[in-house]
């Protein structure tokens, strides 16, 4: 392959798009290519940011407006060099395989994009789940530290349906776990919410997973200077406040 040949592959290139062969030709070329080097190196960055670009629908009166106007846009005369037929003839190629390699670009360019956001996506959800495994990792580290706390101070009582509930409170902590066992799982649609009792106003501490009916729960936030805890059935999702007579009330140990 020419040298000629070689400063057209930086597009290709930097989407991974040359066979094995010129791959390793190509590189070996970037050594000695400034240029080349140079080129590789904003066409990776440009495709990387198109991986990373969102999807808009375009106004419908875009398309319309696009084809107006392309009408009275004069189109760029043939090339014309100063060195006869022959010369004109190698122009007018070069014009072309420009245009070509032009279009590919574009066509890997969108691929990229594609194959990038998908890679994103795939990233996104990845973390996602580090995050998840690391609060909840974090969150049983916590209750754990709450349990066997020196100053964790506990009270039992009965709930509703005959099940049983026990809230221990570290101060030193900061934080309250509920345990539980017997609660019948909540009607379809809700979900048991736990909640602070800060001297009358309710504070929501979280929700209760409604698959599980015995367990322990590390209350979400600070006790803070909450006197106690309640016990609500509430919508999936939780609410702001609660909408139905308490299942339970307990005092915090003192």
């Amino acid at each position: 392959m020419s040298a000629a040949d070689l400063h057209t592959l930086t597009g290709a290139y930097a989407l991974h798009a040359l066979p094995e062969s010129e791959r390793r030709e190509f590189e070996r070329h970037l050594h000695d290519c400034a240029a080349c080097a140079q080129e590789v190196r904003e066409l990776s960055a440009t495709a990387a940011r198109l991986g990373l670009a969102a999807a808009r629908t375009p106004p419908a009166e875009l398309r319309a407006r696009v084809l107006r106007e392309i009408t009275a846009v004069r189109q760029e005369p043939p090339a014309r060099g100063h060195g006869g037929p022959a010369r004109t003839g190698r122009a007018d190629a070069g014009a072309r395989t420009r245009r070509r390699l032009t279009f590919a670009l574009a066509a890997c360019a969108a691929a990229a994009a594609a194959l990038g956001g998908i890679a994103v996506w795939q990233g996104r959800l990845a973390q996602d789940a580090r995050q998840e495994a690391d609060l909840s990792r974090q969150r049983g580290e916590l209750l754990a530290q709450v349990l066997s706390a020196p100053d964790a101070r506990s009270r039992s009582g009965e709930l509703a349906g005959g099940a049983r509930g026990t809230v221990v409170v570290s101060a030193s902590r900061d934080h309250a776990v509920f345990l539980s066992s017997g609660m019948t799982p909540p009607p379809g649609g809700k979900v048991y919410q736990l909640w602070f009792d800060d001297n009358g106003t309710m504070r929501s501490a979280g929700l209760m997973d409604p698959s599980a009916t015995d367990g322990a729960v590390l209350l979400d936030g600070p006790v803070g200077r909450a006197s106690g805890m309640g016990i609500t059935v509430e919508p999936a999702g939780g609410s702001e406040e609660p909408t139905s007579a308490p299942l339970a009330v307990m005092a915090f140990p003192t």
